[in-house]
């Protein structure tokens, strides 16, 4: 364990090559920073802190700068995240809440993300496995195709077409829509086909293939895999990066096309706390000179997706901590309200 004095040492050290891009020298330290010991008893302290891995010395000039170790104490020591100030609450509310629709939502969020932190944003779409079901419609399209219109409690709304094996009337239609929502409205994804599966046997018999087919196609719509959609932005930023990323920012901008690389970097939405990777943290080579925060967003409590930030390992992180936690707050509200 480090000591006190040692951390505060490594915190101050952080702070300023986040904030110069230089590597820090002692007596930068020692000047800019109320540590109340001597430059000698801070060049003791530099040289224990290389010694143990935290910090590093990355010419032959006197600096050091913050390894992955380094930075990784440095998060999980933080006292707090950086809270947003009342006038960027307001902005972030008032920008989201003009959203028209869920796929606004989340483009809101993701330009939002990008111009607060200066990062790359990354949003994950509302799982259909962890959403409820606000109402299914059913509307008639010609006397044996119908719309079947799936509307989850996020807003996200699914539509698929349905061909019936025979005509089905107006009367038919209503009674299955109003049988069909007073099964599943308000309840779990997961929980729909053992409350559906009796179903056709409400029916007369001439009505129970059509029945069996528009159920078959709602737990269809229920387990597809598509549902894993991702929206980026902002990947622009990372140009304004490149000296912090030792060759080039290619596999970076590599891996943000890997959508797959993405959803395993957010991490699994039912842990809904900020959580911080950093460099050689995330499995993905091409992300091993960058940092990523990630935190659930979700309305009632529980997280439905993850949104967060790729960045570079020299981030502002209390800043980028807070800017992502007061997002994904805001964007829950605007879910559970919509």
């Amino acid at each position: 364990m480090l000591s006190e004095r040692r951390l505060q040492v490594l915190r101050a050290i952080v702070q300023d090559y986040v904030g110069t891009e230089e590597p820090v020298g002692s007596k930068a330290l020692t000047e800019r920073h109320n540590l109340g010991v001597s430059p000698a008893t801070v060049r003791n302290d530099m040289a224990a802190l290389e010694e143990e891995g935290f910090i590093a010395q990355p010419h032959t000039s006197a600096g050091r700068i913050p390894t992955d170790k380094g930075y990784r104490l440095f998060v999980d020591k933080l006292a707090g995240v950086k809270p947003m100030s009342p006038p960027e609450r307001r902005a972030i509310q008032n920008f989201l809440e003009g959203a028209v629709d869920l796929d606004d939502v989340v483009a809101r969020t993701v330009r939002l993300l990008a111009q607060l932190t200066r990062q790359v944003a990354v949003v994950q779409y509302p799982s259909l496995t962890r959403s409820t079901v606000r109402h299914v419609e059913l509307l008639s399209l010609a006397p044996a195709r119908l719309m079947l219109v799936l509307i989850t409690d996020t807003g996200r709304v699914e539509q698929r077409m349905v061909d019936c094996p025979a005509p089905f009337g107006e009367a038919s239609l209503a009674d299955l829509r109003a049988r069909l929502n007073s099964r599943v409205a308000s309840r779990r994804f997961a929980d729909v086909p053992s409350l559906v599966e009796d179903l056709p046997e409400a029916f007369e018999a001439e009505d129970r293939g059509t029945v069996s087919t528009v159920l078959s196609t709602l737990l269809e719509t229920l387990v597809e895999e598509n549902e894993e959609r991702l929206m980026i932005g902002g990947t622009a930023n990372l140009t304004r990066f490149g000296h912090d990323f030792p060759l080039t920012i290619r596999p970076v901008l590599e891996a943000l096309e890997e959508q797959v690389v993405l959803l395993k970097l957010l991490g699994e939405a039912k842990d809904p706390g900020v959580t911080v990777r950093i460099g050689h943290e995330n499995a993905h080579e091409g992300l091993n000179s960058t940092s990523v925060v990630s935190v659930g967003y979700g309305s009632g409590g529980e997280a439905v997706a993850k949104l967060g930030v790729v960045g570079p390992t020299r981030m502002d992180y209390p800043g980028t901590m807070g800017a992502v936690r007061a997002v994904a707050r805001y964007v829950g509200q605007i879910l559970a309200e919509s």
